[in-house]
């Protein structure tokens, strides 16, 4: 009797034979791979698609424009008279223009400043309020938060004004009676004072909410480990309310100087960069030039000189933002 010998199959994993030409068994997967590596950037592609539209069109008209001499004259008739660089030349040239750059910096450094500090402890009592009381601020904030910049505007007009504004008639009952007809718009720091309780009441609320979100994904247990330790209502701050907020306060902080940097509305609102063009700041000094003196060429040339400017800020802030962070890692 011969026993007939079988040869054992390999133990590893058997290779398929495909056809010479015909798809590898993994080419799907790879292709889907790549499908979905493209997956996050096909989701991005319409809002960057709108965006260029809206934004980055005008920006180059705009920037087409600081090129040339373009008054009611050549609008009416059409004409377009290419001046190259002589609109950049006569605005950095100019004092006016670094005067009111000046101006600009020292009104979003004190604003910001003020909306960080305000809101910051706003943010801190509703974290420590009960709730009905915080649903009562909460409803409160939000409310000025929605009201719209024009209308806010026009009612703090109604509150300063000079014959028949609210707050005269209280500082005259209270015993100030010469301030029961004083003009808050007849002086550059009274009427910047203005601007600046509007942008700061309207300003708040951002900052109050966002700061009292990230106060509610502090663990707990951090506080109560602090309080064994002894540590008191200071030291819990800056030793665990602080580190975990500062991510937030930097980028609360960096949204507000471009807010407050471009803040056009209120202080255009409210006295229309007077008196005597002493509270303009580089949008409305921008506007002011282009559309009130009709130089449009002028005001393109300064709106895009304001976005530079407004870049070099934010530049300059997050660097020292970053520095911070590497020096605490």
């Amino acid at each position: 009797m011969t026993v007939q010998k079988t040869e054992r199959p390999p133990s590893g994993p058997t290779e398929v034979q495909t056809p010479e030409g015909g798809p590898r068994p993994n080419a799907p997967r790879k292709e889907s791979g790549r499908l979905a590596g493209l997956t996050p950037y096909l989701l991005l592609a319409p809002a960057i698609i709108v965006t260029l539209l809206l934004l980055g069109w005008p920006l180059v008209n705009n920037g087409i424009l600081s090129f040339q001499n373009l008054n009611m004259r050549q609008f009416i008739l059409h004409l377009t008279e290419w001046t190259g660089f002589d609109n950049y030349k006569e605005v950095l040239t100019g004092e006016d223009f670094w005067r009111v750059t000046g101006r600009s910096v020292a009104f979003t450094a004190v604003n910001v400043v003020l909306i960080m500090i305000l809101g910051t402890l706003v943010g801190l009592l509703l974290a420590r309020l009960g709730r009905k009381m915080r649903t009562f601020l909460l409803l409160g904030l939000v409310l000025a938060w929605a009201m719209p910049v024009v209308a806010a505007s026009t009612v703090y007009q109604w509150l300063f004004a000079q014959r028949f504004g609210v707050i005269n008639w209280v500082l005259a009952k209270v015993g100030f009676e010469s301030m029961a007809e004083h003009d808050w718009l007849a002086t550059q720091y009274s009427t910047f004072f203005v601007v600046l309780l509007l942008i700061v009441w309207m300003s708040i609320p951002f900052v109050a909410i966002n700061l009292y979100a990230a106060t509610t994904t502090i663990p707990k247990e951090l506080y109560e480990a602090a309080a064994l330790d002894g540590a008191g209502a200071w030291k819990q701050f800056t030793q665990v309310t602080l580190p975990y907020l500062r991510p937030f306060l930097y980028a609360t902080t960096f949204l507000e100087i471009i807010w407050v940097f471009k803040a056009f509305v209120q202080v255009f609102t409210i006295n229309e960069g007077g008196p005597d063009r002493l509270t303009e700041i580089l949008p409305v000094y921008a506007y002011i030039e282009g559309m009130g003196n009709q130089h449009f060429g002028m005001g393109a040339a300064i709106a895009l000189l304001t976005i530079v400017i407004l870049l070099a800020i934010t530049s300059f802030y997050l660097r020292i933002v970053l520095k911070q962070e590497e020096d605490e890692l």
